[in-house]
């Protein structure tokens, strides 16, 4: 019997990794989706943050064990870090060039990382996918 070889995809940019990312959380209802690019500050070690929030910890949960199930499927790739899952208050996932955060929404409004990287180019998603604002 051959043994059976599946080939995985392969993520060619962070662009494309962080699109893959907003594209997953949007499938998993994530509220208020925004991709910040950082890309142009030296001060940044990566390239973009994706901030959203869920209705409940529950969900918070459910978008970022589903973003790292979807990365492993389709480029065979696992986060380096995937922190914050017991309480799923705010989770993080980093993919080096590309970290995720998901918060419920009392914590996202109280962090405000949006803020911290005033300098990012901001591109925002209606809960639908849509880009309502760059």
């Amino acid at each position: 019997m051959e043994a059976r070889t599946e080939l995985k995809q392969k993520i060619e940019t962070s662009t494309n990794l962080a699109q893959f990312i907003v594209d997953c959380v949007l499938e998993k209802k994530a509220k208020e989706p925004i991709q910040l690019d950082v890309r142009e500050i030296p001060e940044a070690i990566f390239d973009y943050f994706i901030v959203c929030h869920g209705t409940s910890t529950t969900q918070v949960k459910a978008i970022a064990d589903f973003v790292a199930f979807k990365m492993k499927e389709n480029f065979d790739e696992r986060p380096i870090s995937h922190e914050g899952i017991k309480n799923a208050e705010w989770v993080l996932v980093d993919y080096g060039s590309v970290v995720l955060h998901v918060f419920l929404k009392d914590k996202r409004d109280f962090y405000h990382l949006e803020n911290m990287w005033g300098d990012a180019k901001i591109t925002k998603f209606s809960d639908e996918g849509e880009v309502i604002a760059q």
